[in-house]
């Protein structure tokens, strides 16, 4: 080989190398750019990958929201229906409290008492119970609401019952209506004497 040719052969490997250099910068620069949009498309692949895993727990706790209110509407459904029925209720109490003297009339308060058990039945499989408060007993304010006080020795007890209260399951619909007792004031000579002492 001739100086000449080793010399070109030595170009000629060069300009490959150069070739090669500006290919591979190329690549380079097509392989970082394609590494940058792969991480870009893992960013929101993971984004809206959180993004569903939200909305389909918001969904879920939507469900059991709604189904809880459901549950709750079916369970209270005849709260209104029994608001209503309250005045009846209380009248069957008014008129079998008094006896009757007129057997004719006797007839009828039994014919009265049926009706009202029978009522007091369907009321009950419904989950409605009586909150009847007995006399001497604690004032309870969470059941009972207090209309009236008496003065008496012992406070907070119960002297009089004005009317049954009513309760749908755990719910109050209305309170007992009852009378309470207050402790006595002292008289105003007791208190005059106690401070001339």
């Amino acid at each position: 080989m001739t100086p000449n040719e080793e010399k070109e052969n030595i170009e000629g490997l060069e300009e490959e190398l150069n070739e090669e250099e500006n290919f591979s910068k190329k690549e380079k620069k097509k392989i970082a750019k394609l590494e940058e949009e792969l991480e870009k498309a893992k960013a929101d692949c993971d984004h809206w990958k959180n993004e569903y895993y939200r909305a389909y727990a918001d969904t879920k706790n939507l469900r059991s929201s709604l189904e809880r209110d459901h549950k709750e509407a079916l369970k209270y459904r005849a709260e209104g229906f029994i608001e209503e029925l309250l005045p009846i209720l209380d009248s069957f109490h008014m008129a079998l409290g008094n006896e009757p003297t007129d057997p004719a009339l006797k007839n009828y308060l039994t014919g009265f008492q049926f009706i009202y058990k029978n009522l007091v039945n369907v009321l009950t499989n419904e989950g409605v119970t009586e909150i009847t408060p007995e006399i001497e007993t604690d004032f309870n304010p969470a059941t009972m609401q207090a209309v009236d006080s008496v003065e008496a020795e012992e406070a907070g007890k119960i002297t009089k019952v004005y009317g049954k209260g009513y309760k749908l399951r755990d719910r109050l619909i209305r309170p007992a209506m009852v009378q309470v007792s207050v402790k006595k004031k002292e008289s105003q000579n007791e208190e005059s004497v106690e401070t001339d002492a």
